[in-house]
């Protein structure tokens, strides 16, 4: 089954769509509307026929990228809406494109085995190829306690494939925690080639005896001899940030630096975390900005076309599904380009094929000002505590503009409202607070649900590019930072700038597919 190409020549005439006065523009049907971008994709529904009541739609998990021949191959594990008892989850899945903007589905890769298997339930992990292999490491999870009574909870498996296409597992194949390390907590295999070191290396997320969350560092010849050794970890977690685990580890070189990517949900920090070194063993350099998005984008590695990197994760959903829910597992794929910044840190930027996406001007026009605001074309001035309401927005936009705010307060955007404006998802640039943040907005009332350091920007002068489909927000920074969020109900629903203090938009921009 595959999903179909972005452009559909059924939905285009929707492309002409403006944000004008919302009593003459007519409603934009959202199911229409819903596949006119495939940007951020999500399983299909019913992938096992309209009859089977289990893993007829779901969510994309952690995601395993890969590259080879003009094609990235984004391998994922399936987290399925319907979970009957005794079946078991997360078996993985793949995405295909050569573009970030069409995908295609290939369905289930490999499947989660039974419950007297180590595979119940399936973790991520990674693929290398060695000769005409592919060699595909990843996790097996099983803490039922028939199985728990014999065996660890989780341990590195494998399967092998000639194609890409049809995997086996390898039976015999186990790595479980070593001496010294704790079997509970054992999972998410990251195999690459290391051509500095001459083998090939496997970081396991893993923690000690005593619970200190580690990347553990195990070294091969020859992924076909089945021999790995354990060597010392490469990075423990310190002190001052007492991370449980270290999950989905990554490990790449760029320029000068070596770079360790590892994520975290349990800190108030939660989300994608990086080092750097001048070396792969360490030792590491903490950024001052250590995360490359905010906590609602997780578990992100990076894949190369050996030009360009790039970093791939879930931006997670929410239960129940809309803006008043709670953040939950599992999401769509979410992709940034990766930069490096003169100081060796990493910078994010938007991909200019996603961009490109976005290629029919909308009108913009003013449905309502509350407070003191100038408007010059696309660009306003606004005084404090005012805001000016635009139109409906489409399912699929791209939103530019150049925002200069005031070094106190706060000034932004709300996305999702309705015509009283007490309701919607805000996102806040708050320069004295050091951060862009999001806010859910329920009848007035702001809960706060994100935020993201502005550390690495100069000044108060933000150039904003955002990215909205299929209930994913991503807002990029000066192509320094990106901050993604889940936001529901922007089709047919209006959007605001506002300003706590002096502030003023510039050449704001609209663009559907």
């Amino acid at each position: 089954m595959t999903i179909k190409n972005i452009y559909l020549a059924s939905v285009m005439a929707l492309a002409t769509f403006s944000c004008q006065n919302n009593d003459s523009v007519a409603d934009v049907n959202p199911d229409e509307i819903f596949r006119q971008t495939n940007i951020f994709p999500q399983p299909p529904n019913q992938w096992m026929g309209s009859g089977n009541p289990y893993y007829t739609a779901g969510y994309v998990g952690d995601v395993m990228p890969y590259y080879e021949n003009g094609k990235f191959h984004f391998f994922f594990l399936h987290d399925a809406k319907t979970k009957p008892a005794g079946e078991g989850f997360h078996d993985i899945h793949s995405f295909e494109t050569t573009n970030f903007k069409d995908y295609t589905y290939q369905g289930r890769q490999i499947p989660y085995g039974t419950s007297s298997e180590a595979d119940f339930g399936v973790g991520t992990g990674s693929l290398v190829k060695a000769g005409n292999t592919y060699y595909y490491y990843y996790t097996g999870h099983n803490e039922v306690a028939s199985f728990l009574s014999n065996n660890p909870r989780e341990s590195v498996l494998l399967a092998t494939s000639a194609d890409m296409k049809n995997w086996t597992k390898v039976k015999n194949f186990k790595i479980t925690a070593p001496v010294g390390y704790f079997d509970y907590e054992f999972r998410d295999p990251h195999v690459f080639f290391n051509s500095e070191d001459g083998k090939y290396w496997m970081l396991v997320s893993a923690q000690t005896s005593d619970k200190k969350a580690v990347v553990l560092k195990f070294t091969s010849a020859d992924p076909a001899s089945g021999n790995w050794q354990v060597e010392n970890p490469i990075y423990t977690t310190t002190s001052s940030e007492n991370y449980i685990m270290l999950e989905c580890p990554d490990l790449f070189k760029m320029g000068n630096y070596w770079y360790l990517l590892f994520s975290e949900n349990w800190s108030s920090n939660a989300g994608t975390h990086y080092r750097m070194a001048t070396s792969p063993n360490g030792p590491w350099i903490t950024p001052s900005n250590d995360r490359l998005d905010g906590s609602y984008l997780y578990a992100a590695k990076t894949v190369s076309d050996n030009t360009e990197r790039y970093i791939v994760g879930w931006t997670a959903r929410k239960v129940p599904e809309s803006n008043t829910g709670g953040k939950d597992w599992g999401g769509n794929i979410v992709t940034h380009k990766l930069g490096q910044n003169s100081d060796g840190t990493l910078a994010v930027k938007p991909i200019s094929a996603i961009e490109s996406v976005f290629g029919q001007s909308a009108v913009l026009s003013v449905d309502k000002i509350s407070g003191n605001a100038s408007q010059n074309g696309n660009s306003f001035n606004l005084s404090a505590n005012s805001q000016v309401m635009f139109g409906k927005l489409q399912k699929a936009n791209q939103i530019t503009f150049t925002l200069n705010a005031a070094a106190s307060g706060k000034s932004g955007f709300v996305l999702a409202q309705d015509n009283d404006g007490k309701n919607g998802l805000k996102i806040s640039f708050e320069p004295s607070a050091n951060r862009i943040a999001s806010y859910v907005v329920n009848n007035g009332i702001e809960d706060f649900a994100n935020a993201y350091p502005l550390t690495g920007l100069s000044g108060t002068s933000y150039n904003v590019t955002v990215q909205i489909s299929n209930d994913i927000c991503v807002v990029y920074v000066n192509e320094k930072i990106a901050f993604s969020n889940r936001v529901y109900d922007v089709v047919n629903k209006k959007w605001s700038i506002f300003g706590t203090s002096d502030s003023s938009f510039s050449n704001i921009n609209i663009k559907n597919p």
